[in-house]
C-alpha cells in the first residue's frame, strides 16, 4: 500500500481517491463528529492529548503582539492554551496581547469551538491550502492532528511558508511512527478495534473514526516529514517523539 498516491488521486484513510473527492469527504466526516470531537479526543488518547497539545503550545511560545495562525484549528483547543500564555506574557511586561486567528475548512468544527465560548480568539472559515491570509502576515503558525487530512501536503507546507515572516515558527502536532520496537501489534490492535468502537459508543460514528486511524498510517514517518518541511523554504527543522512516537511535534523556521 503507498503512503504517497499519484497526482490524480490522494489518500482517504486506506483507499486512494480522485484528488477532488478528498476534501468533502473529508468535510462530511468532520461534519459528523464535530459535536463529540473533544469528547473522542479524550476517550481515544486517556486525555493524553491535552499534554501533547500543552506541550505543543509552549513549544511554541507565543509573546506579546504577535500574529498567531492555529490551521485546521477546529475547536480551538491550541488556540485557548496559546491564548492563556500569551495573555500572562502580556502582563508581565505590560503589553499588548497576541492576536490569535483558528481557520479551519470546516464550518461544524467551527461553530462547535464557537459554542466552548469565543474567549477573544478570531475564528475563520478556510482552507489550509490556500488561506485568507496576506503573504509574510504572521509570526507563528501552528497545525494539530489536521495536515494529515489535507488533499495536498506539500501546498500546505508552502502556504505556511508563504503567510509567515521571515523567522516566523512553524510548527505541525500529528500523529506519528512508533519509535519504540514491538510494540506495533498492541498499537494496531488498539487503533483498528478499540477507537471505532469509540467511536460507534460515544459519536455514534464507526466509520469516520476508522477512516480517521487509517489517515494516520498514510502520513508519513517523521524523518520523510522532516524532508518535506525542508523542501517547504524552512530552515532549523525539528521533532520531538511523544508517547514513544505515537504522536510527533514538528517544527521549521521560515527563511
Amino acid at each position: 500500500m503507498s503512503e504517497t498516491p499519484d497526482n490524480d488521486t490522494a489518500s482517504f484513510g486506506f483507499e486512494d481517491v480522485p484528488r477532488a473527492e478528498k476534501a468533502p469527504r473529508v468535510r462530511a466526516v468532520f461534519d459528523r463528529v464535530a459535536n463529540k470531537y473533544d469528547l473522542m479526543n479524550d476517550a481515544m488518547s486517556g486525555g493524553m492529548h491535552r499534554l501533547w497539545k500543552d506541550a505543543a503550545a509552549a513549544k511554541l511560545n507565543p509573546q506579546p503582539g504577535e500574529l498567531i495562525l492555529d490551521v485546521a484549528g477546529g475547536t480551538g483547543d491550541i488556540a485557548r492554551r496559546l491564548k492563556k500564555l500569551g495573555d500572562a506574557a502580556a502582563v508581565r511586561r505590560g503589553l499588548e496581547p497576541p492576536e490569535i486567528h483558528i481557520i479551519d475548512i470546516n464550518a461544524e468544527m467551527l461553530e462547535a469551538g464557537r459554542k466552548r465560548g469565543e474567549d477573544g480568539l478570531s475564528w475563520h472559515e478556510g482552507d489550509a491550502e490556500n488561506l485568507p491570509v496576506d503573504d509574510a502576515a504572521a509570526d507563528a503558525y501552528i497545525i494539530s492532528f489536521g495536515i494529515r487530512n489535507c488533499t495536498d501536503i506539500p501546498a500546505v507546507l508552502a502556504d505556511a511558508r508563504r503567510v509567515l515572516k521571515p523567522g516566523g515558527r512553524f510548527f505541525c502536532l500529528e500523529f506519528s511512527r512508533l519509535a519504540i520496537g514491538g510494540l506495533e501489534p498492541a498499537y494496531d490492535f488498539y487503533s483498528f478495534n478499540a477507537v471505532p468502537a469509540l467511536g460507534k459508543w460515544i459519536a455514534n460514528d464507526e466509520d469516520s473514526y476508522r477512516y480517521l486511524v487509517e489517515s494516520i498510517r498514510r502520513f508519513p514517518d517523521q524523518e520523510r516529514f522532516s524532508a518535506m518541511i525542508a523542501e517547504a523554504g524552512f530552515s532549523r527543522i525539528g521533532y520531538r517523539n511523544m508517547a514513544g512516537g505515537v504522536v510527533a511535534l514538528h517544527w521549521g523556521w521560515a527563511v
